[in-house]
């Protein structure tokens, strides 16, 4: 009978040291890995040279404009109605580089939106004057920016103007229309900045 209990206990301690073993090896092999899975993940030093940056624009209304983070600026993604799009080729005469036959944007964004779909435009919000913010004026012929004005980015700092497609207005200090940086769209939500696209989703 003593035996059977000794063999009953030796039994419960076997398990008890097996159990308690696999739990911390477990734990130690999460510790171990843990490090080798942050490596491969992009840093903020990473993200802020270049890493692409997923956005999800699927709350984005048509009118509104998100600000977005990438390479250390900011990056304009503006949900453009039908009257915004409209607008578009009223300007053509107004503008400096209306065709966008500077190399300002890629081969896939050289259209008379300026962009992949057309009503998202996806373009840095820095002046190519000096490099100054612009803000973001939707409002139609208010009276400080002119006649000609029917809604876009102006920049308060030397009064450059650019349209609802980053194309920069004629005489004004900007020399070239904003910059749009290298995009392509994962899903139907899902913009990806900084990476290269031959086409829409």
């Amino acid at each position: 009978m003593k035996d059977i209990d000794k063999n009953k206990e030796m039994s419960g301690r076997r398990r008890f040291l097996i159990t308690a073993t696999s739990v911390a090896g477990g734990i130690a092999t999460v510790a171990w890995a843990t490090p080798f899975i942050k490596s491969m993940m992009p840093s903020e030093r990473a993200k802020a040279a270049g890493a692409p940056v997923e956005v999800d624009i699927s709350k984005l209304e048509p009118g509104m404009l998100l600000l977005v983070e990438y390479r250390g600026k900011v990056v304009w993604v503006l949900n453009r109605t039908p009257e915004m799009l409209a607008s578009l080729n009223k300007l053509n005469d107004k503008l400096s580089d209306p065709n966008s036959e500077k190399a300002q944007q890629p081969i896939y964004a050289q259209n008379p939106t300026r962009s992949i779909r057309p009503e998202i435009l996806v373009t840095t919000g820095v002046c190519t004057h000096l490099g100054c913010s612009p803000v973001f004026r939707s409002e139609v012929a208010p009276e400080d920016l002119g006649p000609d004005w029917l809604g876009g980015f102006f920049c308060p700092c030397h009064g450059s103007k650019f349209d609802l497609a980053g194309r920069v207005y004629k005489n004004v200090p900007a020399p070239t229309n904003l910059l749009v940086p290298s995009h392509a769209y994962l899903s139907e939500n899902i913009l990806l900045i900084g990476a290269e696209s031959k086409e829409s989703v």
